[in-house]
């Protein structure tokens, strides 16, 4: 069994409340923190961890804490993104629904850190039921003399308040999230200015997901660099994992970074293998947003070498032969699922959820989910690949946020590697639109 830093008490009966959370070592980073170091030690020590954003883009937490300006007389703001709507992800939500007060510690220690005196946590709007679950955390925590004003006897102030979204996944891109939080439409913002110097009301913002604040405290605790030691190479600590898909057990796991692909998929500590012993056909590896794999690709490199669960390693080979770790969705197909009808999936996700602020992924996403819904309902043209390559490369990288690529390069790694299957349904429509009707290489087999 791995070395679990978030989830060690997760499953422990009443850790949602004050008092047994406490019992098991909560808030102690609090009382450390505040009592015996300075705010910029606190940076220094996550700097050293090597911690990086477990929301996606994977930037190192110490250095972007670092770029935080810091003006006389003007308020600094930490804003927790817990507007987790990328499908395949639910490991935040889990997080907070089982363990509130971790995310409420690593608020309080991340704030000093950054000596802000305002903090919100900025929470997916169907996610209700989990929001009442923080206030009331947060309720408790202010009552104990851990929130409000002069906390733990230390002088530090600071009030922390929970928001909810109206749902858009746009709002989990950092600036659209501040829109949204100063009660505008959740468009992405042009960068520069970024939030380090012109976040949240116009001043200096660090805005950072549920995972990487939850991990402060354990770094706070044990020091980062006993952190570093945790993980392989650049890709240091644990990381939740939200495993779905045709596995036998799906669910947030917690891993030591650097974990064998194969063996996260087939042990039975992890996911314990596809679901009803078929075979491996692909893996969306970090969330939909990230490339498609292949199966031969996801468990070895191009180079031969075994996959690992880490930054570097899923990304090696780049967009070619790679993925990404991304927010660490792990979605898994097995042989008989259909990797045209997946793609165009995500591609009606995508359209549905572009702002249509910049052209290119207003327009581009529209297309491409009406050229997928072509050829999987059997009605595709031969030059309709060529086509969908081309509207996603004129989307890639042209637009003011990352949705736009989010949208292209689910579509472009799919015809890479599974063009054949693309071309089958296009040759092959009356066959492809059957119900069961399965691509295995070059043949196609009709199953009830």
């Amino acid at each position: 069994m791995g070395l679990k830093i978030l989830t060690e008490h997760i499953n422990v009966p009443g850790i949602e409340t004050l008092e047994v959370y406490r019992k098991h070592g909560g808030y102690r980073s609090v009382e450390k923190a505040l009592k015996t170091m300075s705010p910029d030690e606190v940076v220094e020590e996550v700097k050293t961890s090597g911690l990086r954003g477990r929301g996606g883009a994977g930037f190192p937490t110490g250095m972007k804490w670092s770029f935080l300006a810091k003006p006389e007389g003007v308020p600094r703001y930490l804003v927790c993104n817990a507007d987790e709507s990328e499908p395949g992800t639910f490991k935040d939500r889990v997080f907070m629904e089982k363990n509130p007060h971790a995310l409420i510690e690593g608020m309080i220690t991340s704030s000093y850190a950054l000596g802000a005196n305002t903090s919100y946590i900025y929470i997916r709007g169907e996610l209700m039921f989990v929001l009442r679950i923080l206030e009331k955390a947060i309720a408790e925590a202010y009552a104990a003399g851990l929130l409000g004003k002069n906390i733990l006897g230390s002088g530090y102030d600071l009030d922390l308040h929970v928001a909810p979204g109206g749902g858009a996944y746009i709002c989990g891109e950092e600036t659209a999230l501040l829109e949204s939080l100063e009660g505008k439409r959740g468009n992405p913002r042009n960068k520069p200015p970024f939030p380090a110097v012109k976040g949240l009301f116009a001043s200096p913002t660090v805005v950072n997901n549920v995972e990487s604040i939850a991990s402060v405290p354990w770094i706070v605790n044990n020091g980062g660099a006993e952190y570093a030691k945790i993980g392989i190479g650049r890709s240091t600590g644990t990381k939740l994992i939200s495993a779905s898909g045709n596995i036998n057990k799906p669910g947030v796991y917690e891993i030591e970074l650097g974990v064998p692909v194969e063996e996260f998929i087939y042990s039975d500590e992890y996911c314990g293998g596809i679901w009803k012993g078929k075979q491996l056909k692909a893996v969306v590896p970090g969330g939909s947003s990230v490339p498609i794999l292949p199966a031969n690709l996801i468990l070895k490199t191009a180079a031969g070498e075994d996959r690992l669960m880490s930054y570097e390693s899923l990304s090696d080979g780049g967009f070619v032969s790679g993925s990404m770790l991304g927010s660490g969705a792990f979605i898994v197909f097995d042989e008989d699922q259909c990797i045209v009808r997946n793609t165009w999936n995500y591609a009606r996700f995508y359209h549905h959820e572009s702002c249509g602020q910049c052209s290119p992924c207003r327009e581009g996403t529209g297309w491409m989910e009406k050229v997928l819904h072509r050829i999987e309902h059997g009605h595709g043209h031969q030059q309709d690949i060529d086509l969908l390559v081309s509207v996603a490369k004129q989307i890639e990288g042209n637009t003011i946020c990352p949705l736009g690529d989010a949208a292209a390069w689910p579509v472009a790694s799919a015809i890479r590697h599974f063009r054949d299957e693309f071309e089958w349904h296009i040759k092959h429509p009356k066959e492809a639109t059957l119900p069961g009707a399965v691509y295995r290489g070059q043949l196609a087999t009709i199953e009830a």
